[in-house]
């Protein structure tokens, strides 16, 4: 249902554009928000109670940057969403966010990553081997949504059985149907998580939620809420961005066979086709409210409004990266300021497992499967929201 716009917002600024639902997303998501680059570099919707949208890639990358002007605590559009929640260190700012942002960049350190590796590749080696005798899949159900969540919760020590109904909780965060309210979302969560934490917090392992919660908090230990909403964060954090990103990778080798043949015949490629892939095809998007007045654009955005940063808007904005769309390895050889995985004091604090897993499944996948392309008689489809998303793609090759 859409609102009226605030006084302050001219109305030349203002679109009919969902973020759960842009025109045309079910079929092409890059293509819908694309459509936004057409127009103003700040715009007003009225879906989902009347936020901005940062419209352009620089208005995208500077406010994302703005960590005085514009807070994390408000976490999305979704109403009521940011103040239950309440994540950690997601939603936090300034010395309190740098105080718990510590301990988890701590957990999730490169030694972490590394020695994860190996296992991450031999269960997507199995996984593919185990698929290649069919001649197709639907690599959304069979192999994205199922690799990304094993390997997360793995990390964390949870039964590998709980993936279908964690899934779950996760779509409804970045995708809600309207199924369940925020309140029964989080308590979901945290009914589910508690019996974990308490576990750890009495006698640590060496899973991800034990090395954080270890870490002090300016020298103290971690209180019970706060454990909370730590867990709570990375739970979400990890059950859908992952997942995504692979689908859309496996999208782009489907469309391109030649790019397919390149990565088979130099896997040394590998690691800069990893990076400019997670640039042209970003799905992420994050919310800021603002704490003081924000003049850009030749427009105000006033304390207490409400801005939605697509970073597919910047990655795919000609004026911040030449050809945008076009897929070109050498681009990935060099550091490239894409802001797949955020911008600034905010960053993602899983970037390095997310590279990794990234550059198994190219490795993985290609050495396993034969050349493969969209199934002709089954449609790809995709998903909006806070994570855009494949929600079917049909692959086929020969066996």
């Amino acid at each position: 249902m859409g609102s009226i716009a605030p006084a302050h917002v001219p109305a030349e600024r203002i679109v009919d554009f969902d973020v759960f639902s842009p025109p045309g997303v079910e079929h092409d998501f890059f293509a819908a928000w694309k459509s936004l680059l057409d127009g103003p570099a700040l715009v007003w919707s009225t879906a989902n109670g009347g936020h901005w949208i940062a419209a352009d890639g620089a208005t995208v990358r500077t406010l994302w940057n703005d960590a005085e002007r514009l807070s994390s605590e408000c976490l999305a559009v979704t109403p009521g969403l940011g103040e239950v929640m309440r994540f950690i260190p997601l939603q936090q700012d300034g010395e309190e966010h740098k105080a718990f942002r510590k301990p988890v960049v701590k957990g999730l350190a490169s030694r972490f990553v590394t020695a994860l590796e190996p296992g991450v590749r031999d269960a997507m080696r199995l996984l593919a081997t185990q698929l290649r005798p069919r001649g197709q899949c639907d690599f959304v159900a069979d192999f994205a949504e199922i690799i990304p969540l094993n390997v997360f919760l793995g990390m964390i020590d949870v039964p590998l059985e709980d993936r279908p109904r964690l899934r779950q909780l996760g779509v409804q965060l970045t995708r809600p149907d309207g199924s369940m309210t925020v309140e029964q979302l989080k308590q979901a969560a945290d009914d589910y998580l508690w019996p974990f934490i308490e576990k750890r917090m009495e006698s640590p392992g060496d899973d991800l939620f034990s090395r954080i919660l270890a870490e002090p908090v300016n020298g103290r230990p971690w209180t019970h809420d706060e454990a909370r909403r730590m867990c709570r964060n990375l739970l979400f954090g990890g059950l859908d961005t992952v997942a995504a990103m692979m689908g859309m990778v496996a999208l782009h080798l489907a469309r391109h066979p030649d790019d397919q043949r390149t990565l088979r015949q130099r896997p040394d490629l590998i690691p800069a086709a990893a990076d400019e892939l997670m640039r042209r095809y970003p799905t992420v998007a994050v919310s800021r409210n603002a704490v003081a007045d924000v003049d850009i654009d030749g427009v105000t955005i006033r304390t207490g409004d409400l801005v939605y940063l697509p970073s597919v808007l910047h990655n795919l904005d000609p004026a911040c990266f030449p050809d945008p769309e076009v897929v070109d390895f050498d681009r990935g050889m060099a550091p490239v300021r894409h802001t797949t995985m955020g911008v600034g004091v905010h960053r993602c604090v899983g970037a390095g497992l997310a590279r990794m897993e990234i550059m198994a499944l190219l490795q993985e996948w290609l050495a396993v499967i034969p050349e493969f392309s969209l199934a002709p008689d089954r449609p790809v489809t995709m998903k909006g929201g806070n994570v855009g998303a494949c929600t079917a793609l049909p692959l086929v090759w020969a066996t």
